[in-house]
């Protein structure tokens, strides 16, 4: 009797350690195949019936999954590339457009006239910049833009930019306060797309600033702007770097500046993040060390 109870007991360990066996397959198979793309199913030493049943429905929803995923990749690169040509083709002829109504401005007309000449002229120009905006966006994560990486002083690109604002910030009666440390801060950047970036973010600044601009870049290699914003909120600030996302509809605003600043900044393996606090928003970047 004790003897049957004793095989009893080691057939049932022995049938656990198999099925806990299984389990870690189909856990590590299940891993690997979310993960990666790969058609190779999920295979199992055991030859338990339900064991092998749970296997093959998991690989059967592993397999859509995979479809569905290539479904998704194949329609995303589509509608960049819809939206890419799109926006180049309309290019030509909005710009075509905008300097026949520079001339016409020129022209004598009545009051009437002029003001919906006006009015026509902002909306071209505005839909002009959301085109080239939406065009360069799609350039920048389609991965069409070549980028040419240097070791590249972060101080002198950052001077290079302000300076270059210096009758916008003068127009708007904003005086920066620039606090850049004497340590030269040197990363392996591109150029032109870091310069990029900056304008971006202190584009945003000057529209939604009340008056101020710190802009700081410390010895870490940390660069963070920041001005005084009120009447924001963190479902605001969550979305900030969102496509389209305005926080003002009534700003002339395309609502990418800060969406190409964090497509670049990835793309360089970069972080971007934004911090409000004190009625004071705070856009901070760290790009990572040659």
């Amino acid at each position: 009797m004790v003897f049957f109870l004793l095989v009893i007991i080691f057939a049932l360990l022995l049938k656990i350690f198999y099925m806990r066996k299984a389990i870690r397959e189909i856990k590590r198979g299940f891993s690997e195949k979310l993960y990666t793309d790969t058609n190779t199913p999920i295979m199992l030493s055991s030859h338990d019936k339900l064991v092998s049943s749970l296997a093959n429905d998991i690989n059967v929803e592993l397999k859509e999954l995979q479809k569905q995923k290539h479904r998704y990749i194949q329609g995303d690169k589509e509608l960049k590339n819809a939206i890419t040509n799109i926006s180049h083709d309309l290019r030509t002829p909005l710009t075509t457009i905008c300097g026949y109504l520079s001339l016409l401005d020129k022209e004598e007309k009545s009051e009437h006239i002029a003001r919906q000449l006006s009015i026509i002229k902002n909306r071209t120009f505005a839909l002009k910049q959301l085109v080239e905006e939406l065009f360069r966006y799609t350039t920048i994560i389609s991965d069409t833009e070549n980028s040419v990486y240097t070791e590249t002083v972060i101080n002198n690109v950052l001077e290079d930019c302000i300076s270059s604002y210096y009758a916008i910030f003068k127009e708007k009666g904003i005086t920066p306060n620039i606090n850049l440390c004497e340590q030269k801060i040197v990363r392996s950047v591109d150029k032109t797309a870091l310069l990029r970036i900056f304008n971006n973010i202190i584009d945003n600044a000057i529209k939604y600033s009340e008056g101020d601009l710190t802009i700081s870049l410390f010895e870490n290699g940390k660069i963070v702007f920041s001005n005084h914003t009120s009447d924001l909120n963190e479902i605001q600030i969550g979305k900030l770097f969102d496509r389209f996302y305005t926080v003002n509809t009534a700003r002339k605003s395309t609502g990418l500046g800060l969406s190409i600043a964090k497509a670049l900044i990835e793309k360089m393996d970069g972080n971007i993040s934004a911090d409000y606090s004190n009625n004071v928003l705070s856009i901070i970047i760290k790009l990572n060390e040659v």
